[in-house]
């Protein structure tokens, strides 16, 4: 299944979200007015407000809570995308000119501001008082991800225990707030919000495993990066970790001053011939599936619907997409 069969279950629910989600970045400021409508354009694949509806369906019937969840973890997801492009200084995104790189960095910095504020007051001004309790808790781990992933990679220090925490802080957090958020909005069975919540986490950690492979199996034209941007930017991920902890002393010293000196080209090859012959693309595979195996797992005791069907194949679809 892509991700089109998986969001079949609740296809009509999408253009009410998308009704929900343009409405709540409504603002009489020009600027603002101009700057969200473009952002609008920038269509995404929705992947959390698909986790957010299938896991509200999966609990209950989804209902305008529903889509106001729905539309706070987009609005979150976007808000950190555009800090995020300015971090990085990115000059794209979807396909299109960043914010960043059209209005430059202050007033992309400002409407980051902006979109955090407006998730917020969609949820005060409808008194989703637990929406709140549960994106707090994503800001904060997705923060504190990012600066220890900065850390590490400063020093180029990281082991497997690391790497999971900082991309369960940077990635699964927030898959796991979509899949806890949906389940609130449908059902007051404190079960099935831990069942949702742990099955957003576990899919989330699958997720980035993926990425972080792709980054050294993925064609540019696949994936929209070259090879080895990872590497580039000095960041040590699964595939790359699980390597240096299988190599001799001598080429763990070779490989990081390689990384070291930056991210030429003939460095970045021998870097992934490195990997894979070390073992760390088919390790980082293994992981990336018995995560995904263990999301499932915590479906099993909530009720079969076409809903929970598509959350078990979207498990699936993480570890075994190609972009």
């Amino acid at each position: 299944m892509d991700l089109h069969d998986i969001a079949l279950p609740i296809q009509d629910h999408l253009p009410v979200f998308n009704r929900v989600f343009r409405e709540a970045l409504r603002s009489k400021v020009g600027l603002v007015e101009l700057i969200t409508k473009y952002i609008v354009r920038q269509k995404g694949k929705k992947v959390r407000p698909i986790l957010v509806l299938l896991s509200a369906d999966v609990c209950g019937t989804v209902n305008e809570k529903s889509y106001r969840g729905a539309t706070l973890v987009e609005i979150l997801h976007t808000a950190t995308l555009v800090h995020d492009d300015v971090v990085d200084n990115a000059d794209t995104r979807r396909g299109l000119a960043s914010i960043n790189a059209v209005w430059k960095n202050k007033i992309a910095v400002l409407m980051g501001d902006y979109l955090l504020s407006r998730g917020l007051l969609l949820s005060l001004e409808n008194d989703d008082v637990a929406f709140l309790k549960i994106t707090s808790t994503a800001v904060r781990r997705m923060s504190e991800g990012e600066l220890h992933q900065i850390q590490r990679s400063r020093k180029l220090d990281m082991d497997e225990p690391a790497y999971l925490r900082i991309i369960g802080d940077k990635t699964a957090s927030l898959l796991s707030t979509c899949c806890e958020i949906g389940a609130t909005s449908t059902s007051g069975n404190p079960e099935h919000h831990r069942l949702l919540r742990e099955y957003g986490e576990l899919v989330g950690l699958a997720f980035q495993i993926r990425d972080d492979i792709l980054d050294y199996t993925g064609r540019k034209s696949i994936t929209g990066k070259p090879t080895g941007l990872d590497i580039s930017e000095k960041k040590l991920t699964l595939p790359l970790v699980h390597a240096l902890a299988r190599a001799t002393a001598g080429e763990r010293k070779q490989v990081l001053g390689m990384i070291r000196s930056g991210g030429k080209k003939v460095n970045v090859r021998h870097i992934v011939t490195f990997v894979e012959e070390h073992g760390g693309i088919t390790y980082a595979l293994e992981r990336a599936r018995e995560f995904a195996q263990s999301a499932k797992q915590r479906l099993e005791t909530l009720p079969d619907s076409p809903s929970r069907r598509s959350l078990l194949a979207f498990a699936d679809f993480v570890v075994e997409r190609e972009k």
